[in-house]
């Protein structure tokens, strides 16, 4: 061998693509939240076995190396920040359902202003609790909820009570849609096949409204509705009662819910939609507030439940149709199941 030949790189030696894939990947990985990073410590892997077998024809080691490196970093950097990223997201939720909430309330006021001080309550006076009105279509109060010629009977939905805020005080329909209420979006007449009708014409969210209403409403049908002369402390909305099935969750078991209990018991009769941390609540004041507890009516009054005649802090479990508020400081909030 001459000098000229010794001082010449050999033609034959390649730098590993994988390895310079795998070091790329493992970069992206950074901005894909990780989902690179596992086919760049594959490909890594890869190009230092054949590196390794290539007898000096393939070179990258440091290539190959970095990009493991940098995907176990990758790894681990996602996995400390998984957590606060999914905490924040849920602040967002809540914060969000806080505001729909907010705007319901205020709605609430104008209508009462409209409607002789009381809150919107759907059907005739004697009208009864049920999952879903006869006819959200239909073309008058009387067909849509089964009334007689003369106002009596009929049949309403506590989902209906609340679409009298789109119907009369345009509230936007996203406003009822908790986003961290898993099942429920936004209601449209494209998804029903409804033409030449306004959202105004109607009288509920559609056939499926717990699809469509993220909140529990309380008790409008009974000797205690509310008015805008009730106690101000009282809970008018609020997210989903936990004793009455979603559109995803079956109701929740009663028994393991204790007031006097430790953390996870608490959680047990807080709403689902926000992990079980407790609930968005409006009262009667007007004002929205995160309550972690889900006795947070007047006296320590469970908004999710009747009274029964004892612990006021536990009370009844809601029965669709048949059960109501015992008194007027008994906040009773319920929607219609399933």
């Amino acid at each position: 061998m001459n000098w000229t030949e010794c001082g010449k790189e050999n033609p034959n030696v390649k730098v590993s693509g994988l390895a310079i894939a795998s070091m790329l990947l493992s970069i992206l990985g950074v901005f894909t939240f990780a989902i690179t990073a596992i086919p760049a410590v594959i490909l890594g892997m890869i190009s230092l076995l054949r590196i390794e077998k290539s007898r000096g024809r393939l070179t990258g080691k440091g290539f190959a190396t970095v990009g493991i490196a940098a995907a176990v970093v990758v790894f681990f950097v996602i996995g400390i920040s998984m957590p606060a990223l999914a905490r924040a997201r849920e602040i967002s939720f809540r914060m969000v359902c806080a505001r729909n909430l907010s705007v319901i309330g205020k709605a609430m006021l104008i209508y009462c202003n409209d409607y002789d001080d009381e809150m919107p309550r759907a059907g005739g006076r004697r009208s009864v609790w049920t999952k879903r009105v006869p006819s959200w279509t239909a073309n008058n109060r009387f067909r849509a909820y089964g009334l007689q010629a003369n106002g009596s009977g009929g049949q309403a939905s506590i989902s209906s009570c609340l679409y009298f805020l789109v119907k009369y005080t345009e509230v936007p329909l996203k406003r009822f849609v908790c986003q961290g209420d898993t099942g429920v979006t936004d209601f449209t007449l494209a998804e029903y096949g409804v033409s030449g009708r306004e959202m105004i014409d109607l009288w509920d969210f559609g056939p499926s409204p717990t699809e469509h209403c993220s909140y529990a409403y309380h008790m409008p049908f009974g000797l205690y509705a509310l008015t805008t002369s009730s106690e101000p402390g009282m809970a008018v909305a609020a997210d989903r009662n936990p004793w009455i099935e979603t559109p995803v969750a079956e109701a929740k078991d009663m028994s393991l819910f204790n007031p006097n209990g430790g953390r996870e018991a608490m959680k047990a009769g807080n709403a689902i939609a926000h992990r079980e941390d407790g609930q968005n609540v409006l009262f009667l004041d007007c004002h929205v507030s995160f309550q972690r507890r889900p006795f947070c009516g007047i006296n320590d009054d469970n908004i999710y439940t009747y009274w029964t005649g004892g612990d006021i802090r536990r009370g009844g479990i809601p029965i669709p149709g048949r059960s109501e508020s015992q008194d007027r400081l008994d906040s009773f909030l319920v929607h219609d199941g399933q």
